[in-house]
């Protein structure tokens, strides 16, 4: 019998549009630390309340034969 694990991908938002899809928690952590960094020290039309992220968790199905 397998565990079935959740796994988790992250999707980053710059306002309403998505600038990063489906990354692994250490993309993430890496693409959000740089994007927060960039936002507040370079001078763009873009502030730190214009960045939020969503963790999507998925269950994967395996298809295993019952046993009867």
């Amino acid at each position: 019998m397998k565990k079935i694990c959740p796994e988790n991908f992250y999707h980053i938002y710059l306002k309403d549009k998505c600038v990063y899809a489906c990354l692994t928690p250490e993309k993430f952590e890496d693409k959000w630390r740089d994007l927060k960094a960039m936002v507040g020290l370079m001078k763009t039309e873009y502030v730190d309340e214009d960045l939020s992220y969503e963790m999507v968790e998925i269950t994967p199905n395996y298809c295993e034969e019952p046993s009867y």
